[in-house]
């Protein structure tokens, strides 16, 4: 799809939804599009500027074929439709808001900071950005964007739909309103699903222009296993062993929708290792839901852990950690090197091995350590994918 094409999409996208709005806000209307003009002359000077930079450095290129040839600087005019179309939908979107919500946006968009998990933003946004570098070798525009999207809005879909319909069990556990998850009060459910509506809608529509059919897939299941994982009426988090699946697909799918983005072939070596990712996930789901056995009880919430008990789900992670790092002995070198990645959360989980169900809240202090052993499993595998890189 040739860019020009791509940012009308996106124009008409933002026009239609600024008029759509504007309707909706009846009399009374007062965005300042004076203001807005001015916000619009800067946004393009900077783009301008800065586009030009990069692009004179090297880190982002344009296929010839793909762009009209007209430029500002070194940024094909096609690179101002985005910061346009952010002025023409943004402020109308804000005032709407404004004007009609339930709740202060300010006190809105708090919790929802907190609620999208900010310290798990790199889980999902470095597989999609690590899947679709290694494959293209080059820095564009959908990687920036399609990492932007796994970066935020997804995790406030993913935590908020959770934190709204979860909230019958997260009054009574006391982990919740830090950086394990908001405890999102009543009056905020409504807004922060229509927040999470709002702020993926049109990624998803960018992401699935520029991908083509093959993307489609991916992107579905992604977004279905985000919705369907806490959404009432389907709720897959209480359903034994799905709850874990489900959860899992919410890290690998950006992986996947990379590499359908890329259009990627499906080497043997590339299933290997979303296999052990996955298995990594089912595992992280696992153990985690250990600790919240009793709120979980006590709210008639069903999980892997309530379901198996405490011992019994720790093994099970104990078990999907190892084969997880068995199945990256077999892939190319040095993949196998990343068969160590699931040591340090072994040693981590181990000593709760003879947890019981009554102990089990005891285990967030592992999960604790779990969160930021993340940062060190993503900095080792990094480092092996520089290593794969040069090799």
């Amino acid at each position: 799809m040739r860019y020009l094409l791509l940012t009308l999409l996106f124009m008409g996208v933002a026009i239609v939804a600024a008029a759509v709005l504007s309707r909706l806000g009846g009399r009374g209307w007062r965005v300042e599009w004076r203001a807005s003009v001015m916000a619009a002359a800067v946004l393009v000077l900077l783009t301008a500027v800065f586009d030009s930079l990069m692009i004179a450095s090297g880190l982002f290129s344009y296929t010839a074929e793909h762009i009209s040839g007209i430029t500002i600087g070194l940024a094909p005019i096609e690179d101002f439709a985005y910061p346009i179309a952010i002025i023409i939908a943004l402020p109308v979107f804000w005032e709407l808001l404004n004007r009609r919500a339930a709740v202060p946006v300010r006190r809105l968009l708090r919790e929802a900071f907190v609620a999208s998990r900010p310290v798990s933003w790199i889980n999902t946004a470095f597989p999609f950005a690590a899947a679709y570098f290694l494959t293209t070798r080059e820095i564009d525009w959908v990687l920036v964007v399609g990492a932007l999207y796994y970066l935020i809005p997804y995790n406030l879909a993913m935590y908020g739909i959770n934190d709204v319909f979860d909230y019958a069990s997260d009054i009574n556990n006391p982990r919740k309103g830090g950086i394990e998850g908001a405890l999102l009060q009543p009056q905020f459910h409504r807004p922060m699903l229509q927040l999470a509506a709002w702020s993926n809608i049109p990624f998803l529509l960018v992401l699935a222009a520029v991908g083509g059919p093959a993307s489609w897939g991916p992107l579905l299941v992604s977004t279905f296993a985000v919705i369907a994982y806490s959404a009432a009426g389907l709720r897959f988090k209480e359903r034994p062993v799905l709850d874990s699946i489900t959860s899992s697909t919410h890290f690998v799918s950006p992986a996947v929708v990379g590499l359908a983005l890329t259009g990627a072939a499906w080497q043997p070596s590339t299933i290997l290792l979303l296999a052990a990712f996955f298995l990594w996930g089912m595992a992280a789901h696992a153990f985690g839901a250990v600790q919240d056995i009793q709120p979980d009880r006590a709210a008639g919430i069903g999980s892997i852990a309530t379901v198996f008990g405490a011992r019994a789900t720790v093994w099970i992670a104990l078990v999907l950690w190892t084969l997880a790092g068995v199945l990256m002995l077999f892939t190319p070198w040095p993949g196998p090197l990343a068969a160590a990645i699931v040591i340090p959360y072994l040693v981590n989980c181990a000593p709760w091995a003879r947890v019981t169900d009554d102990t089990a809240a005891g285990s967030n202090r592992a999960w604790r350590r779990f969160i930021w052993l993340n940062y060190g499993a993503g900095f080792i595998a990094t480092m092996i994918m520089i290593l794969w890189w040069n090799s």
